[in-house]
């Protein structure tokens, strides 16, 4: 009979229909057995999947099947974040609207998905575009506005020209649109906001309650909201009765302020300049400033520019006249948009009064002296100098003093800052859930009742319309009756951010085709949170951070029992071709489909998991790939040529040294794999172990025990399974097994197994190999030492020759080291 040989086209396509067809990746209730829930995150149906989704996918249908033969009921749904920009964008160039060409693409991913040969219990199957799933979006941003969570302001926004859409602080990536790179500018529009600066103490503090996340992730997060403790100062603005608030964290400081500066987008500035001589000078630099980027304007390398605006502060303990500039290093929406101006004691303060010619009192001497000549800012703790009562105190305890005595005048308080700002959610584009309320001119802003949910999207648009969202430009969309008093009103017209789609999805996954609630309670609190989520670290400030503070609101709500969304936290790392991301503007993409035809889709998660630490990049490479196809070739040839003797089983004899040592290999390998996939998540080394299962197999003697070569062929396929599942399937059935190998228990090691009767050691001389000799597992290292030593073949190599030193690695080898 001619020898059957690996061709995954014969073989992938069978077990992918047989999974379909027996239902064989359903979620499983069974009380009786613990509940795991593995998610990665989902994505946006663009029509193709790439490498990267290939990495991350293969990685969490690992951990599913692992988590399945390990007895859990396993959770592991897909679904699509599929509202957004550039499906919009697309219809717009295309002429196709973006409801069919979303769900074309999805229907495409969803094939690919499948041909991975990846788990999914696609009952569960949700798209965040459609009217039932973004129906609930819209109950959950009316429970946020019941919970006074939800709010709309006229506010300066981030505007950009190419999307014509606003965006969150969090969406602004380096001056430029995080969609398409284009400048972002400044607007003022009308604008509706989450309240997640409510939440900012829970979300910075809860951090340490994530053991399970990378500290990487949580020190981005820190960073982000951003807590800094301080104090509120109060100044007059000298003739009027308007005053100012100051947020600093160094009130210890307050004697050596010479001057405030504004953001040039103050509410105060408009009234301070009216009528002035230099109302139109300062009205041109606002409107410079205000074409800047945050991050331009606040990064240390950018210049300092500002303006007097021919106002004056009082200082609060002084009483001296301190001029008022606006600059464009001061932004609105951070701290109260005023800074005291300390030029003697801060770097940036210091680099602006140089240069505008402002005073620079220096307030504190440090341990060594003040410099004859000031030629930077004396930034080190010290003591207060020039400081009224509070001379001769360290500027630590003058802080707590100073701000006693403002807050016994009235004018100063200790506080909390933090850069987090309140979330922009409105988007004025077309494709996104709409924002579920109206304005009536009598009733003002009304929610739309619950019962009329979803407010669905028109489907016919004009896209034409510059800075005009395209909801607007329907009437009979915006047309509608106030469900409070019958009158004419209109709808709102901004859509939603669609990280609000994906904020919440993890938990409609629980009952996804329920449109009686939002998700089932009692189910959501016996899966989550998500034991195990999987996803890229560039979410780690915008969907992680989001969902955080949906999943707070909820539990707020008693929609949940648990506080944090995902337990442990994978971050893969990205899949590189010479050094760079791959991307189709690049030409540098290595496409799945080519991939899975020319070496089947195993072939490739095999790839994945091997070539590098899960939340490292990955290189691609073509050596690489060809080299796990021939790895899993080698498992093939092994049972094929061993069919005999796995059909005849039997109980394993361990008779001699070849069967002790095939046995420590099986189970060692049993271990070290075990513990990779499910305490380590290291996919890589539990690779190579299995690997070295499968040298160890065709390095077993062909006379020793044949039952036992049997029992660690069946073992090495069983480990293989989660990682290529499609192969190991087949060689399952080839060795005459009826039980589908997801229903197999996962294999147990022996530690006694692990422990050898001898161990052989490795004798070296200076460093290189001389001879090899065996001892009892038990001996003593002066045992080892001295039996090396009398050992005839070593005597002979160091006679007359002194010995400097003796290395003994125990149960390894034994070096001596010789003149």
């Amino acid at each position: 009979m001619s020898e059957r040989r690996y061709v995954p086209a014969d073989i992938e396509q069978k077990w992918q229909t047989h999974w379909e067809e027996t239902k064989a990746f359903a979620t499983e209730n069974d009380p009786n057995k613990p509940y795991y829930y593995t998610l990665e995150q989902f994505p946006y149906p663009s029509g193709r999947l790439h490498m990267g989704h290939v990495r991350v996918y293969t990685i969490g249908d690992v951990v599913a099947r692992f988590k399945k033969q390990h007895g859990y009921n396993v959770l592991h749904p897909m679904g699509w974040d599929a509202f957004g920009m550039p499906a919009e964008n697309y219809a717009i160039k295309h002429g196709v609207h973006p409801n069919v060409s979303t769900y074309e693409n999805i229907e495409f991913m969803k094939q690919q998905q499948k041909e991975l040969g990846t788990s999914y219990d696609w009952s569960r199957e949700l798209a965040t575009c459609s009217p039932e799933y973004y129906k609930w979006t819209q109950w959950l941003f009316q429970l946020f506005y019941e919970r006074d969570l939800a709010y709309k302001k006229k506010a300066a926004v981030n505007w950009c020209p190419e999307c014509s859409t606003v965006l969150a602080n969090e969406q602004v990536e380096n001056g430029g649109c995080w969609r398409c790179g284009t400048e972002v500018v400044k607007k003022d529009l009308e604008q509706w906001f989450f309240r997640i600066t409510e939440y900012a103490d829970r979300l910075l503090n809860d951090l340490d309650n994530l053991p399970g996340w990378p500290d990487k992730v949580k020190t981005m997060q820190k960073n982000w909201i951003g807590k800094s403790t301080g104090a509120d100062i109060t100044y007059q603005i000298d003739g009027t009765d308007a005053t100012v608030t100051v947020f600093t964290t160094r009130p210890d400081t307050l004697f050596g302020v010479s001057y405030l500066v504004l953001a040039p987008e103050h509410e105060l500035v408009g009234k301070l300049i009216a009528g002035q001589d230099n109302e139109a000078a300062v009205k041109a630099f606002v409107d410079e400033v205000r074409k800047a980027s945050e991050i331009e304007r606040t990064s240390t390398d950018a210049e300092k520019k500002g303006i007097h605006i021919g106002a004056s502060a009082i200082h609060p303990l002084t009483g001296a006249k301190l001029p008022i500039l606006i600059a464009n290093y001061v932004l609105p929406d951070y701290g109260t948009g005023a800074v005291m101006g300390v030029p003697a004691h801060d770097e940036r303060d210091f680099e602006f009064a140089t240069k505008y010619e402002l005073p620079i009192p220096v307030v504190i001497e440090p341990a060594g002296g003040l410099p004859e000549t000031l030629t930077a800012a004396i930034t080190e703790d010290g003591t207060l100098i020039n400081s009224g009562d509070f001379n001769g105190l360290h500027n630590r305890e003058a802080l707590v003093k100073i701000v006693e005595k403002l807050e016994g005048m009235g004018v100063g308080k200790m506080t909390t800052s933090f850069r987090l700002r309140d979330w922009l959610i409105s988007r004025q584009r077309y494709w996104g859930a709409p924002i579920p309320m109206i304005s009536c001119d009598s009733c003002g802003t009304v929610p739309v009742p619950k019962d009329q949910l979803p407010v669905l999207l028109p489907e016919h648009v004009d896209f034409g319309v510059k800075g005009k969202s395209p909801l607007a430009t329907n009437e009979e969309f915006v047309n509608t009756t106030c469900p409070s008093c019958g009158g004419a009103a209109k709808r709102e017209t901004d859509t939603m951010d669609t990280f609000i789609d994906s904020s919440w999805y993890y938990l409609r996954y629980i009952s996804a085709q329920d449109d009686t609630k939002v998700f089932d309670t009692e189910a959501v609190n016996k899966w989550l949170p998500v034991d195990k989520y999987i996803g890229g670290i560039e979410h780690a400030v915008l969907h992680l951070l989001y969902s955080r503070f949906f999943t707070k609101v909820l539990y707020d709500a008693g929609l949940v029992n648990f506080e944090e969304p995902f337990e442990s936290l994978l971050t893969q790392g990205m899949v590189v071709l010479n050094g760079a991301k791959m991307s189709k503007s690049k030409g540098n993409v290595v496409s799945p489909e080519e991939i899975i035809e020319k070496y089947g889709a195993d072939t490739a998660r095999v790839f994945m998991l091997f070539a590098a630490p899960p939340d490292r990049d990955l290189e691609w490479s073509d050596t690489g790939i060809e080299g796990a196809h021939r790895f899993l070739s080698r498992v093939w040839r092994l049972v094929e040529s061993h069919a005999d003797i796995i059909a005849a089983g039997g109980t394993p004899n361990i008779v001699g040294e070849a069967e002790k040592k095939m046995r420590m290999a099986m189970h060692a390998a049993i271990k070290k794999v075990s513990e990779d996939i499910g305490e380590r998540y290291q996919f890589n080394t539990a690779i190579s172990a299995i690997m070295e299962l499968v040298n160890a197999i065709y390095a077993y003697p062909e006379a020793a025990d044949a039952a036992l070569k049997a029992q660690a062929i069946e073992t090495a396929v069983r480990l293989l399974y989660p990682a290529a599942p499609h192969i190991t399937s087949e060689l399952w059935e080839m060795m005459g097994k009826q039980e589908s190998l997801i229903r197999v228990d996962w294999p147990q090691y022996d530690e006694s197994a692990l422990v050898l009767d001898e161990i052989e050691y490795v004798v070296q001389i200076n460093g290189k190999v001389r001879d090899k000799l065996v001892f009892p597992a038990a001996a003593t290292r002066e045992e080892v030492e001295a039996a090396v030593m009398s050992s005839e073949k070593v005597h002979a190599l160091i006679e007359g020759k002194a010995i400097k030193k003796v290395i003994v690695v125990p149960n390894k080898l034994v070096n001596l080291v010789i003149a």
